[in-house]
């Protein structure tokens, strides 16, 4: 046996101390960077989960138009229209009181209606694109949307960016930049559209009513409701998606060989757009417009890995690079909160959502947001905001 004192020089070091272990000031520090960390994990999880859905409508879209020859983008978009109407309009139209049915409508009807035609028409043009110019046209121009969506937060939600955030949309864009290359080197764009001025065009102008579109939602769903939101592009992008797709795609539906495959692959469609409806309200009350648009970058990544299988898609290393790039960037971007400019005229309504992983906390008379940490006799800690 060793002797005691021996064993005393040659003993292991003592553990780390325990957060409750630490001083207050570190206890603190430490409550506030875990909060960051968990929230920062959380965004991208649920920015890569819009990302699958995404993937999800490009892999069931091109598998019914290069398998089967159907080519019905509004017919599409219709369907989730529709299941959007039955679910969330019937939820306001059994609603009473300022936030019913019949209120919204007397209130904002006309507010809705331009939402609605610019979020059906961004999705018709984005797909009517393909038609005409190169997947290298649509994944370069398509990232037009992001600086329009910064313009239009900048002016509408008074939005205010810092130096890291333009660095790390930079970031995303360079990584856009690489998966357009590793495209080209793989051999994807072997073929031109019929007309590329046409195609670009629609590309940009898709971008720029996709922005609109989020803009708006972000703004309805912070100060309004989700449901609301939900419910009255349901309820006009129906009427407009309906009416648009008896005039310009009647005869391609005719066309249709139906079969249990084609019904299959509608489904699939329609379930991956209603999950991206219902889904992107929540990412974006607790982000932004601007970092959700930044994480779903990698969709179109997640569509190639699928299309390895389906389609014999060549792969190139470039693509897991690009991946990273975009994530880096997406991360660096939701690392930082934006902060908001103080009203100039009458107050804006109250919003509850919290940007950039719920990192902005509301100004109150141009007062810094200050964290108190409390603990009580059997050492909990208690954080609160004032």
């Amino acid at each position: 046996c060793w002797p005691r004192a021996a064993f005393s020089e040659h003993r292991l070091p003592p553990p780390a101390p325990s957060p409750r272990e630490l001083p207050l000031a570190h206890r603190s520090a430490y409550c506030v960077v875990s909060y960051i960390y968990r929230h920062i994990l959380k965004t991208v999880l649920l920015g890569q989960m819009l990302s699958l859905f995404i993937c999800g409508t490009a892999v069931t879209s091109q598998y019914l138009a290069e398998q089967y020859q159907v080519n019905t983008p509004m017919l599409q978009s219709f369907i989730n229209y529709v299941l959007l109407l039955l679910v969330y309009t019937t939820i306001l139209a059994f609603r009473t009181g300022d936030d019913s049915l019949l209120k919204i409508l007397k209130q904002r009807w006309w507010k809705y209606l331009f939402l609605g035609l610019a979020d059906v028409e961004a999705n018709y043009t984005i797909v009517k694109a393909y038609q005409y110019t190169t997947l290298t046209s649509v994944q370069l121009l398509d990232c037009f949307g992001i600086p329009v969506l910064m313009a239009l937060s900048w002016f509408i939600l008074r939005a205010r960016y810092r130096l890291i955030h333009f660095i790390a949309v930079a970031v995303c864009l360079l990584g856009v930049g690489t998966m357009v290359g590793a495209d080209i080197l793989a051999g994807r764009q072997d073929s031109e559209g019929s007309d590329v001025v046409i195609g670009d065009v629609l590309v940009l102008l898709g971008a720029s009513l996709y922005a609109i579109s989020n803009v708006s939602e972000e703004y309805i769903v912070k100060n309004l409701s989700r449901v609301e939101f939900l419910g009255m592009v349901g309820l006009f992008g129906t009427i407009i998606s309906g009416l648009q797709l008896a005039i310009v795609e009647h005869r391609d539906i005719m066309r249709i060989q139906w079969n249990w495959k084609i019904a299959l692959l509608f489904a699939a469609f329609a379930l991956c757009m209603f999950g991206l409806y219902i889904f992107m309200p929540v990412v974006i009350k607790v982000t932004s417009a601007t970092s959700v648009n930044l994480g779903i970058l990698t969709a179109d990544l997640y569509s190639l890995f699928f299309g390895l299988f389906l389609f014999y898609y060549k792969f190139s290393g470039l693509y897991i690079l690009s991946f990273v790039i975009i994530m880096v960037g997406f991360i660096l971007y939701c690392s930082t909160p934006t902060q908001t400019a103080e009203p100039t005229a009458m107050p804006q309504p109250h919003s509850t959502g919290l940007d950039n992983a719920g990192l902005k906390l509301e100004e109150n008379d141009n007062q810094m947001p200050v964290v108190t940490v409390q603990f009580t006799r059997d050492e909990s800690v208690v954080v609160s905001t004032d």
